[in-house]
């Protein structure tokens, strides 16, 4: 489909954000007579210094975020108009030169003495910025002089380079060939590999699986390249920072306990058996001598896919939200009626799905919706998002807002166990139930082992690189083989296609971000356990997580909604729900 072919109701209405290019030229051009900021070097050292410096530097950095929302969201529409390409890397190109704007402020603050600094944590006047500033006086050892943290500021535009080459390799440049479907000879996309995967005829997903994994194979060593190209941006940051390892900083980034990390390999690894007595089961199941993986992605029960117009099932998902209450649900009906959500893929058009918000503007979401369950729960998976951030915009102050990574799955993937277990629920059809059990399973399977078998293969590619060994796609894909394995069993082939399945995760080129996944559907299994056995209080406590932002660390802030990570018993407790689905499943 070609976007001029799509109904209004189903594009975003990116007019919320600037009503036209000319309007953002205007707002952008306005922006280059507010980025100096000498005036305020050397003042640093008082409230009044501080709190002025901090109020010019958010408003700036609010309202540049503002034309990267603009930009960002024209860009996806049409990743091949070369004009949001521009205007992405104009706006990079500013962040740049406020970064380096700005590079003075945190040596400023670090050269002050512990006293002063526990000062401000605890003056009212900077209660904005209390976790802010705790954070700073935490990074002391980490944070070089003035000049050399200038230098570092202008590194954020090149050091983003292998990224990007992904972005475009993947979503504009990667030959991806035709395949016939529904009659006729179309070209394979993302969106249509994802559907011919999880369909029900077997040569047909043999044949997709082997086509998409050509094209990359193709490209292989430019993907290795340029995967090792941001293996090494990390390392970069690494040792001019001082930390011991890749993984350290970004554990100490984002303020969470290495204790989190480890309970999720320990317990996961853990509980692999029962993964592959999953495996097993679906291989004897549906009948197979050799299983591979594309046979992992299809319902074991057939005929029962949930297949709704876009329209039905966003209403599925408002009931199977209802027990987070009306001011929940009216929010969600809120974002379908204003047009948050551009809804239908189009040629062109960005792959997968995502949330974005910012500060002072209700958030979008990008979906290719296709009539599957799983694209039903996308629904569902995004609003989670996009409400956390209406939560934390509306109730914390600019500098507190934007939540932290490693929470940002918590909030969509508690609705999406509310909308499985509420479909469990009211089914009186065996076979549904029996097909709901299969993709629960397939949940867990996706979300907490797959991406904590992403996770090893970060922190084991990380090492190696660490360890002096460059990274290729001849060790890389030899890593990910015997990943795979561990996490999958002997009941399936592993072949060599998906020994190259790290060359097409676009979550690698955001370092240590794949593990929150799995730590998030493991918090959001014990949310939304409690939310369905609790009711009102523990909707309350829930609203304080999302209202929460980063007003402290992600771990406290899950701990009020009643998911303490730092536990083992807590990841037990997911692993134990997939074994008693699995078992009930068996029996059915």
């Amino acid at each position: 489909m070609e976007r001029k072919d799509v109904q209004e109701n189903y594009k975003w209405k990116i007019s919320d954000v600037f009503e036209s290019d000319e309007k953002w030229e205007e707002a952008f051009a306005a922006l280059e007579g507010r980025i100096d900021f000498d005036k305020y070097r050397g003042t640093l050292n008082t409230v009044d210094g501080l709190l002025a410096y901090f109020k010019a530097e958010e408003a700036l950095t609010v309202d540049t975020l503002r034309v990267y929302l603009y930009a960002f969201m024209k860009h996806d529409e049409d990743v091949r108009e070369t004009k949001y390409n521009a205007y992405i890397a104009r706006v990079m190109s500013f962040f740049t030169r406020l970064e380096e704007a700005t590079a003075f402020s945190t040596p400023e603050l670090t050269a002050l003495p512990d006293e002063t600094l526990d000062g401000f944590i605890s003056d009212p006047r900077l209660h904005d910025y209390d976790y802010m500033l705790s954070r700073i006086k935490a990074q002391k050892t980490h944070i070089l002089s003035e000049k050399e943290e200038r230098i570092l500021a202008q590194t954020g535009e090149p050091m983003s380079c292998a990224g990007d080459v992904f972005e475009m390799l993947d979503n504009a440049e990667l030959d991806l060939p035709e395949i016939e479907h529904q009659g006729e000879k179309v070209k394979l996309s993302h969106g249509l590999y994802s559907v011919l995967i999880n369909g029900a005829d077997r040569e047909k997903r043999k044949e997709a699986y082997e086509l998409y994994y050509s094209a990359y194979r193709k490209i292989i060593n430019t993907l290795a390249t340029t995967y090792f190209g941001n293996v090494k941006k990390d390392m970069f940051y690494c040792k001019v920072r001082g930390y011991d390892s890749c993984l350290s900083m970004a554990l100490f980034e984002e303020d969470v306990d290495r204790c989190v990390y480890d309970n999720l390999v320990k317990v996961v690894g853990e509980h692999t058996p029962a993964m592959h007595r999953y495996i097993a089961l679906r291989k004897k199941l549906m009948g197979l001598d050799e299983m591979y993986m594309y046979d992992l992605y299809p319902s074991l029960v057939e005929d029962a896919d949930l297949k709704l117009t876009y329209e039905e099932a966003y209403e599925l998902v408002l009931k199977g939200l209802a027990p987070l209450g009306e001011e929940y649900n009216a929010l969600l009906r809120r974002g379908r009626d204003e047009r948050w959500i551009d809804v239908c893929e189009t040629t062109g058009k960005r792959s997968g799905a995502y949330s974005i918000g910012i500060y002072g503007n209700h958030p979008f979401v990008l979906l290719n919706y296709q009539k599957t369950t799983h694209d039903v729960f996308t629904i569902a998976h995004e609003m989670g998002h996009s409400i956390h951030s209406h939560f934390s915009n509306k109730n914390q102050p600019f500098v507190k807002s934007d939540y932290k990574i490693f929470v940002a799955e918590v909030a969509s993937t508690v609705n999406e166990v509310l909308l499985l277990k509420y479909l469990l629920h009211t089914t009186e059809d065996k076979k549904l139930r029996k097909y709901l059990l299969n993709y629960f399973l397939d949940m867990v399977r996706t979300t907490l082992f797959r991406q904590t078998q992403f996770a090893e293969f970060e922190e084991k590619a990380h090492a190696m690189a660490e360890g002096g060994e460059p990274l290729n796609k001849d060790n890389l894909s030899a890593l990910y083989k015997q990943l795979n394995e561990k996490y999958y069993g002997p009941a399936v082939v592993h072949d060599d296609n998906i020994s190259i399945e790290w060359a097409r995760i676009p979550h690698f080129y955001r370092s240590f971000y794949v593990y929150k996944y799995a730590t998030g559907i493991t918090a959001a299994i014990c949310i939304a356990d409690r939310i369905l056995a609790e009711g009102e209080t523990a909707v309350k406590d829930y609203f304080k997580f999302l209202s929460g932002g980063c007003s402290t660390d992600p771990v406290s802030l899950l701990k009020l909604a009643g998911a303490d990570l730092t536990k083992e018993e807590t990841f037990l407790s997911a692993m134990r729900e997939f074994e008693d689905a699995l078992e009930e499943f068996e029996k059915a």
